[in-house]
C-alpha cells in the first residue's frame, strides 16, 4: 500500500483497477459480502484523499459496493471480464479513442442487504419510486444505486416527443411508439433508447415494468432522430405457470421510453377484447 501511495502522490492522476479475480467468479463462489475484497477499501479512500483525478476500473462479473465510490469518485467504469482485448478496449474509452456506450444488464444494489433487488418486481409491494412512500430501509433508500439499463457517455442526450400511433387495439393489433433522439453534447456517440411495459390488470400480478424493446443509436452532435418501438403480440404476452402458457390479455397498458428503467416519459394505450 505505501508504494502505491507513494506513486500515486507522485502522479497528476490515477486509475485504479479494483475488484475481483476471475476465479472468484464460478460455481459454489458466492459470497456473504459485496465489500471490495482484501484492502481495497481503503487504499480507494486513501489515494483518493490525496485530492488527485481517481479514475476507478472496476473487473468484477457481480455488483460490488460501490455507496461510498460513487460519492467520491468521479468516474467508474464497469469492465467485467472481457478476454484478450479488454485493455485495447479500456485504453481506447480512456483517452477518448471511443466513447463509452454500456448499459447495466443488472440492478445495481446500494448493499448487500438489497440482495436480491430487481426492477422488474411485482406490486405485492410499495414500489421504491411511490411519491407518498420512501424507503423500506431505516438505513439507506430502497432505490437502487444504479438502475437496470443505467450507463453515462462522453456525451449527453436527450429523449423526447412519446407519440402512440393509436390509444386502442385490438387483443391481435399492434400500436408503435414514437420518440425523438437528440444528442445535446459536444462528441459523437451511442445511446440506447429502451421501451418498458406494465399491464395494470389481468389473471396474474404483472412486474412492475418490463423491458420490452430497446435500439442503439448512434448521433452526431446537435443530431436528432426519430426512433419508432412496435408494441405487438409478442411484447404484451406473458407465460403464465397456471395456464401452462403464453397468456394475452385485454388491459390498460403504461409505457415509458427512456435511457434506463426509471425512465420517466410516459403514455397509455388499452388492448380490447
Amino acid at each position: 500500500m505505501k508504494s502505491a501511495l507513494k506513486l500515486a502522490g507522485n502522479s497528476d492522476a490515477v486509475i485504479m483497477t479494483l475488484g475481483e479475480l476471475s476465479g472468484m467468479d464460478f460455481e459454489y463462489a458466492s459470497r456473504s459480502s459485496l465489500s471490495f475484497p482484501g484492502k481495497q477499501q481503503e487504499l480507494l479512500e486513501r489515494i483518493q484523499s490525496l485530492g488527485k483525478p481517481v479514475v476507478l476500473l472496476l473487473f468484477t462479473t457481480r455488483p460490488l459496493d460501490l455507496s461510498w465510490a460513487s460519492e467520491h469518485i468521479p468516474a467508474i467504469m464497469d469492465c467485467y471480464f472481457g478476454g484478450t482485448e479488454a485493455g485495447n478496449a479500456v485504453a481506447d474509452l480512456l483517452v477518448g479513442d471511443a466513447v463509452p456506450g454500456g448499459k447495466l444488464p443488472v440492478t445495481w444494489p446500494r448493499s448487500v442487504g438489497q440482495v436480491e433487488i430487481y426492477y422488474a418486481h411485482t406490486n405485492s409491494h410499495k414500489p421504491y419510486d411511490s411519491e407518498d412512500f420512501t424507503s423500506r430501509y431505516w438505513d439507506i433508500s430502497t432505490s437502487p444505486l444504479y438502475p437496470f439499463g443505467y450507463g453515462l457517455s462522453y456525451s449527453t442526450f436527450s429523449i423526447s416527443d412519446l407519440h402512440l400511433s393509436a390509444k386502442t387495439a385490438p387483443l391481435d393489433g399492434s400500436i408503435t411508439a414514437t420518440v425523438t433522439v437528440a444528442n445535446t453534447g459536444a462528441r459523437a456517440a451511442d445511446e440506447v433508447v429502451q421501451l418498458y411495459l406494465h399491464q395494470r390488470f389481468g389473471s396474474a400480478s404483472r412486474p412492475v415494468r418490463e423491458l420490452k424493446g430497446f435500439r442503439r443509436v448512434t448521433l452526431l452532435p446537435g443530431q436528432k432522430q426519430e426512433i419508432s418501438f412496435p408494441i405487438g403480440r409478442e411484447e404484451r404476452n406473458y407465460w403464465s405457470a397456471a395456464k401452462d402458457g403464453w397468456v394475452i390479455e385485454p388491459s390498460d397498458f403504461d409505457v415509458w421510453v427512456g435511457n434506463n428503467s426509471q425512465a420517466k416519459l410516459h403514455d397509455t394505450f388499452s388492448l380490447l377484447q
